[in-house]
């Protein structure tokens, strides 16, 4: 279980400066694992607990987009898209936090579904936080209180699938009044869990699509190399086979022979890498950017 990973309270001189400086800094802080070091940006993922398969998608895509930057993802062991997020982490081989609504010792830590997810964390190299004391279950009251600790503790928060009333919008209202910056996916204008979103973009969210802009957001410069990774990953196997077939620039027409495509087909994914500024077309044929 957890036994290996000793739980110790943090003296005051090893706190992250953020929690020292808010508004009710906590009088305690308890920890299991290592916390990562300074050179890492926090970043805050959190979002709706009944996600949808878009959410899920989402998040996994953005956190594995982060892959070899020196980021850490931080969020609140909770179902749904906390999990995601804590999950995509270790699977990106990032470090990440996590910030129960509870004390630390297994008796108390909520889920209990998610005790595994837990020491997953920890066996990677993240570790997880909380200013209860370790016995203390999750209430009503500790969640929203634990929120202050992810969204002080982090650059920047990013919300995935929300509703308009949810704590998890309490988060994003911390980062606001803590002077950290807050991020958002746009959604569905169909789907209840985007109406957190779309509040919070009229707020002055910054809108994020791709990894590569969480990355610019988080003011992380990427070399050119590195970008047309990023795009290549992103592609869905149609887009892929396109830029395949045009290392040299080619014609719509040359392309659906060389593909043997229907043109539906062909000018979908040719629509698709362009929004993605992977190819642009002139003088009637398509080159790769």
């Amino acid at each position: 279980m957890l036994d290996e990973y000793p739980i110790s309270k943090l003296d005051k001189e090893s706190w992250p400066q953020d929690l020292m400086e808010i508004p009710q800094p906590p009088e305690e802080m308890y920890i299991r694992g290592e916390m990562p070091d300074d050179t890492y940006i926090k970043l805050c993922v959190v979002g709706a607990r009944k996600y949808t398969q878009y959410g899920k998608e989402v998040t996994r895509k953005l956190i594995l987009g982060l892959r070899g930057h020196p980021v850490c993802i931080v969020s609140g062991l909770a179902m749904g898209i906390d999990s995601i997020a804590h999950e995509a982490a270790i699977d990106a081989g990032l470090p990440t936090i996590t910030v129960p609504g509870s004390g630390l010792d297994v008796s108390a830590i909520h889920p209990k579904v998610n005790i595994s997810l837990a020491r997953e964390i920890l066996r990677h190299g993240g570790c997880m936080l909380s200013e209860f004391p370790p016995d203390l279950k999750a209430n009503y009251w500790t969640f929203p209180q634990r929120n202050r600790i992810m969204a002080a503790l982090c650059k920047a928060t990013l919300i995935i699938e929300a509703e308009r009333k949810s704590g998890t919008l309490i988060t994003a209202r911390l980062a606001t009044e803590y002077n950290k910056d807050v991020f958002t996916v746009p959604g569905s204008i169909f789907s209840a869990t985007s109406t957190g979103p779309l509040l919070l973009m009229r707020l002055g969210a910054t809108p994020i699509g791709s990894p590569e802009d969480l990355l610019e957001a988080l003011g992380i410069e990427t070399s050119s190399e590195n970008k047309q990774q990023m795009l290549f990953e992103d592609m869905t196997e149609d887009e892929k086979m396109v830029c395949k077939n045009i290392a040299a620039p080619l014609s719509r027409d040359e392309l659906t022979i060389a593909l043997k495509w229907p043109s539906p087909r062909l000018n979908m994914a040719l629509t698709l890498l362009e929004l993605k500024g992977a190819i642009k077309e002139s003088g009637g044929k398509v080159y790769l950017t």
